[in-house]
């Protein structure tokens, strides 16, 4: 029984689909997860073979996890995770158990914001930044000359925006320093440039030294106490300049990480000083962007990801290119969500092709602090990518979030 082992998995978005694109595949699908209430609400997972729940964070319990599956004659290709926080896990124990065609360092640099700008310090794509360590006391002086505010406060490990904070004044540096610190005691905040400019999402296939450029994706950043992406404009046609600066870009990752096969993203600011890196992950985005990518060019890239992981050839040809839009639905009121109206009235708006609201009723909801705190999406198609975008955005208004407040 050929098998694939997920590490973690989400409700819905790109860990999901993975699961899904697995079994049409033909794979055997285990999940590994540490989430009781997947357990209870198994019946909702049945693209899921095996759902174990065990403790994620313990490798030698997820070593004998994978020891009892081989013994039952489970033949393990794959092992991996489309969860932030269990990549570099997921590909540790493939360097034991499997052929891992993917290279664990590589993965381990690009999930820690530290070691990816300590690791890329001196390239052009790297903002100015400064490290603060946990033996430095408080309050401090900022002696890099170089640095100058606004900047940005980040924690290494934190991922979704949960831990990213603009700083306008050395007084409000100390303080947002200070507050990483009391939540991460023992980790160095990073403390860089704000780079002015638009963002942009690259996702990445590399197979055998070849780069495969996914998707390029104009984002929307909507920035209250985090800064949230709640637009996403795929651009069927990109302009040359942009493609190839980007080209030159990936292409210096891939090399000074000597990654031979992998999948990755960038975000990444376009300044007057050009491309600026704000962050790697060696992943696919989550939430819907497998679904705008297959959208837009009919492919599927998380199954593509898993045909390289099995040591396959991926193909990224486009079978269609379409213009496509996606807006996320952010609220400005926290509360007991008691329902949401107009979901019909979205669907039924031409170029919609999806609308997908997460939160059940009896859920807290709350103004965004991180990337979760997004709760419904609209993809949208359309001749233009302003039309996409002018398309998403209406059908996206038709949602009404019915709060009851405490």
């Amino acid at each position: 029984m050929r098998t694939i082992v997920f590490i973690g998995l989400n409700k819905s978005g790109s860990s999901r689909e993975a699961v899904k694109a697995a079994n049409e595949l033909g794979y055997v699908t285990v999940v590994f997860t540490d989430q009781e209430k997947q357990i209870e609400q198994r019946s909702e997972y049945m693209d899921v073979h095996q759902l174990t729940l065990v403790d994620t964070s313990n490798l030698e319990e997820l070593k004998n996890q994978i020891y009892l599956l081989q013994q039952r004659g489970n033949e393990v290709v794959i092992i991996t995770s489309f969860v932030a926080k269990y990549v570099h896990i997921a590909s540790t124990l493939a360097d034991e158990f499997c052929d891992n065609y993917v290279s664990t360092k590589a993965i381990s640099i690009m999930e820690d914001k530290e070691k990816t700008r300590t690791f890329f310090a001196r390239q052009s794509f790297t903002p100015r930044f400064k490290l603060v360590t946990k033996d430095v006391q408080l309050p401090f002086a900022l002696t890099y000359k170089k640095l100058k505010f606004p900047v940005v406060v980040k924690c290494p490990s934190s991922t979704g925006s949960k831990d990213v904070l603009f700083a306008a004044t050395m007084r409000e540096l100390e303080r947002k320093v200070g507050k990483l610190r009391t939540k991460y005691p023992d980790e160095t905040i990073i403390i860089e440039e704000y780079v002015d400019g638009e963002q942009y999402l690259v996702e990445v296939l590399v197979t055998n030294w070849k780069i495969l450029i996914g998707v390029i994706i104009k984002q929307e950043i909507t920035k209250g106490k985090r800064f949230i992406v709640t637009g996403y404009g795929v651009l069927a046609e990109v302009p040359s300049y942009l493609e190839e600066s980007l080209l030159d870009v990936i292409e210096k990752i891939v090399s000074s990480l000597d990654i031979k096969n992998g999948a990755f993203h960038l975000e990444l600011r376009l300044t007057e000083n050009g491309w600026k890196l704000i962050e790697s992950n060696p992943r696919i985005s989550g939430g819907a962007m497998n679904k705008m990518i297959q959208a837009a060019f009919g492919y599927n890239l998380v199954e593509e990801t898993l045909m390289m992981l099995a040591g396959g050839v991926p193909s990224l040809e486009k079978r269609t290119n379409n213009y496509v839009f996606t807006q996320y639905v952010i609220l400005e009121n926290k509360g007991i969500l008691e329902k949401v109206t107009g979901k019909e009235r979205a669907m039924a708006t031409p170029g919609v092709v999806e609308v997908y609201v997460k939160p059940k009723s009896g859920t807290y909801v709350t103004p965004p602090l991180s990337m979760g705190h997004r709760y419904a999406y609209v993809i949208a198609r359309g001749n233009t990518l302003e039309e996409a975008q002018s398309i998403a955005k209406h059908a996206a208004n038709e949602l009404t979030f019915h709060l009851r407040i405490e």
